[in-house]
């Protein structure tokens, strides 16, 4: 609607508050029922019996504070009279804000550019205020993005790349060239002939290139660089083919970095390839075969018969890679004597013994025999043989009055010697060729010769050699010697792993050596015997000789009278009893033992 003139100014009003009281002739204050207009005193009127009263501090009251913040209190001057009657009139006109809601005024009644960055205040809108989509990249300082010298607009899709852009590997083929570019790396294989680069012919400042040995053949056939009349170093440069910029060190990296006209392309180069280091990690062995027990962070594997060791994971060196072992052969048979009396066969020899203590199990529970040094292993399939103990020697005339010699046990490059047969007293018969009394029973220990006889052969002859074919720590102990004394002819002990067999004396045969040791923790469970050593378990005992001898701790088989020679125990490589007019005992089976970390 129009209007002449001024536009009227909008009023917000309420209703008038009209208040009643009555005079008691000592009250002066009366409290309206709501607040006064904002004019105050001269905006509203104070009856008193009909007579409007005048306001003002001399006059007759005056408007303010009820005590509870609320401008509604009258007070006159002079008490109004007893029964006296009093009204007021307050308009009770105030100040209305309206609140605008949300989403209340739209784009289209905001004129534009009226709404300034001076309008709004710093922190007041959020990117939650923004609608998707509703500012233009026009409307934006920056339109664009620029890395390493490539331009990219925003909102528009395209590569940059950060850092330096390497290059599929460039082949040598005898005249190769190749046109660097700032920005780029390349790799260079100059395994076939030289590489010659030229360099861009107007650099800017910071362009980089980087040079980079692929095959590690600088040195055999060499890159070239052209610097198209700039400056390395502040070197004048050279062409391809002359006596141009060269790199000649097996696996070089070269940065070229462009400076200006005075000092050119700046070289960065590494003298030579360094190896970096790297933490290992922690790996242990894991493996399968044989029986599986667990002692601590070891596992150990027992084989008593053929089989084979799986390496699944070969672990490392800050783990476990190396395992220790026990490897023990078949012991010997035991001999035999063909005469009914007086005469005696000879104990079997111990197989032979051979282990490591690379995991450092301490003494005295671990062979003096211990190599130091394990055996690495890896990723394979280990066959694991277990050696077979030799037949005792037998009632037929012939060379079965012999103990046979024990089986060979392996596991990878270690092969332990099976023992010795104990030599039966034959010579009168002539069984055994081509000499009765060969030293053919040689082994891992050697086996006991039978009763000497006649009179006047020497002693020791027919006793077996130990530690045969010879290794280093020794795998056995040779035979002892025979008594030769009319008219009992007795018989000498089986070589043990850990001493020689027991000479022959009178009235008795020679005991079996005594075989060697292992930890319990390498050794676990019922494998092995006891012997001196306390709280070990002993492998590879001689057998002894008819009659009344003992084997050796080891399982070496004793040669009671008048009874046949016993067996060596099975899987300690213990070596038979010898015997007289009885067959002589068979040697023990051997063993194999494997053991190593698994766990720290």
């Amino acid at each position: 609607m129009a209007y002449i003139g001024k536009k009227p100014e909008d009023a917000f009003r309420g209703l008038a508050y009209y208040d009643t009281f009555t005079g008691d002739g000592s009250t002066t204050t009366f409290d309206l029922s709501a607040d006064a207009p904002d004019g105050g005193q001269n905006d509203i009127t104070v009856v008193v019996d009909n007579v409007r009263q005048e306001p003002g501090a001399s006059k007759s009251y005056t408007l303010g504070d009820d005590g509870s913040g609320n401008y509604r209190r009258i007070t006159f001057n002079v008490a109004p009279d007893n029964l006296s009657e009093i009204y007021a009139i307050n308009p009770g006109r105030s100040t209305q804000l309206n609140t605008v809601s949300d989403n209340a005024i739209s784009a289209a009644k905001i004129q534009t550019d009226a709404v300034t960055s001076a309008k709004i205040a710093d922190g007041t809108i959020v990117s939650s205020n923004i609608a998707p989509g509703t500012i233009a990249n026009d409307r934006l300082a920056n339109t664009g993005i620029t890395i390493n010298g490539t331009s990219i607009a925003l909102g528009a899709s395209g590569e940059i790349v950060a850092g330096t852009d390497w290059q599929a590997v460039t082949v040598a083929d005898g005249s190769t060239t190749l046109n660097a570019e700032a920005g780029k790396g390349y790799f260079l294989d100059t395994n076939a002939g030289t590489i010659d680069v030229n360099l861009p012919t107007s650099p800017t400042i910071g362009d980089t290139i980087v040079l980079a040995d692929y095959g590690n053949n600088f040195a055999t056939n060499r890159v070239i660089v052209n610097t198209g009349g700039k400056l390395i170093d502040s070197v004048v440069g050279g062409d391809p083919g002359s006596d141009g910029f060269t790199i000649e060190t097996n696996g070089a990296v070269v940065e070229l970095v462009f400076a200006d006209d005075t000092a050119g392309w700046i070289i960065k180069q590494n003298n030579a390839p360094s190896d970096l280091g790297a933490e290992i990690y922690a790996e242990y062995i894991t493996a399968t075969g044989g029986t599986i027990t667990t002692s601590g962070d070891y596992k150990i594997h027992s084989f008593t018969g053929d089989g084979c060791f799986v390496v699944s994971n070969g672990g490392n060196t800050a783990g476990s890679d190396t395992v220790d072992y026990l490897v023990v052969a078949g012991g010997g048979g035991g001999g035999r004597d063909l005469f009914p009396s007086n005469r005696t066969g000879g104990g079997g020899g111990a197989g032979g013994f051979r282990m490591s203590n690379s995991y450092g199990l301490p003494s005295p529970t671990t062979s003096p025999l211990a190599n130091p040094t394990g055996l690495t292993v890896s990723i394979q399939t280990y066959p694991v043989t277990v050696g077979g103990g030799g037949v005792g020697g037998n009632s037929t005339p012939g060379p079965t009055v012999c103990g046979g010699v024990g089986s060979n046990s392996t596991f990878s490059t270690i092969t332990s010697a099976g023992g010795g047969g104990g030599h039966g007293h034959n010579v009168c018969y002539g069984v055994c060729t081509p000499n009765p009394h060969s030293n053919t029973q040689n082994g891992g220990s050697g086996g006991g010769s039978g009763g000497a006889w006649p009179i006047g052969l020497p002693d020791g002859i027919g006793r077996g050699n130990g530690n045969t074919p010879p290794v280093s720590p020794p795998q056995g102990n040779p035979a002892g010697t025979s008594w030769t004394g009319a008219p009992n002819y007795y018989a000498t002990g089986g070589g043990g792993a850990g001493a020689p067999g027991g000479a022959a004396t009178t009235p008795k045969g020679g005991d079996g050596g005594v075989g060697s040791y292992v930890s319990p923790s390498f050794a676990v469970g019922c494998a092995g015997t006891t012997g001196p050593v306390p709280s070990v378990r002993y492998f590879a005992g001689g057998g002894g000789s008819h009659s009344v001898s003992t084997g050796g701790a080891g399982g070496g088989g004793d040669s009671p009278a008048p009874d046949e020679g016993q067996d060596g125990t099975a899987n300690t490589g213990g070596g038979a009893g010898g015997s007289r007019g009885y067959d002589g005992g068979a040697g023990g089976k051997g063993i194999v033992i494997i053991r190593y970390k698994f766990q720290n």
